[in-house]
């Protein structure tokens, strides 16, 4: 019984252990305070992408625009190849407003999940509450709607967000084929719904 109990006790503390401890990142000093995403920083530019996404068995192909309007401003748009609108968002730092979403698409619970995705995918500036190291990667720790998040980067470019909850990952938002300060592919995919959206540059 003794054992039973030590052998619990070590799953319930290992099972609660922070994103840090269980992916053995090192904790370092930094002088960092705000890390700046700059994949969708230009106001003279339209980031267009040819999209897939797939939500609770349904799967929704066309283009997704972002636009940053202003300081701390964008517009996310996901259209047809036609043009149809599937959903429109503008997203402020303190605010997320919907100018429209397809009827499929409008529960409650996918429009706060979108609202997640996307302030984490097109924030800017975030304040920094930790740095750690792991190999050649280097991990910045911060909260995007009071949710905690790590910023991956290799090679000086970011390459992952990571969202986290109860010390695994949540949301896994992925960069590839970087050149120009654009992310050409990106990848969200969730690891705890059935969700997932993968975008590829047309530029």
């Amino acid at each position: 019984m003794r054992y039973l109990t030590l052998s619990f006790l070590a799953v319930f503390l290992f099972s609660c252990g922070s994103y840090p401890k269980k992916q053995q990142l090192k904790p370092i000093e930094s002088a960092l305070n705000v890390f700046s995403n700059p994949y969708f920083s230009n106001t003279s530019k339209d980031y267009i992408y040819k999209a897939n996404i797939s939500a609770y068995g349904k799967s929704f192909s066309g283009l997704f625009i972002v636009k940053k309007i202003e300081k701390n401003q964008h517009r996310v748009a996901f259209t047809t190849e036609m043009g149809n609108k599937i959903f429109d968002f503008t997203i402020t730092d303190n605010a997320f407003s919907v100018n429209y979403i397809l009827d499929d698409l409008n529960r409650k619970l996918l429009l706060n999940v979108l609202k997640q995705d996307f302030t984490t995918l097109v924030k800017e500036n975030v304040d920094i509450s930790g740095v750690f190291v792991k190999d050649n990667a280097s991990f910045f720790e911060t909260q995007i709607l009071d949710k905690p998040h790590y910023y991956v980067t290799k090679n000086n470019s970011l390459s992952q967000i990571v969202s986290v909850k109860n010390g695994k990952a949540k949301t896994v938002f992925s960069f590839s084929k970087i050149n120009d300060n654009i992310a050409n592919k990106i990848t969200i995919t969730h690891h705890n719904i059935t969700l997932k959206i993968n975008l590829k540059s047309i530029n």
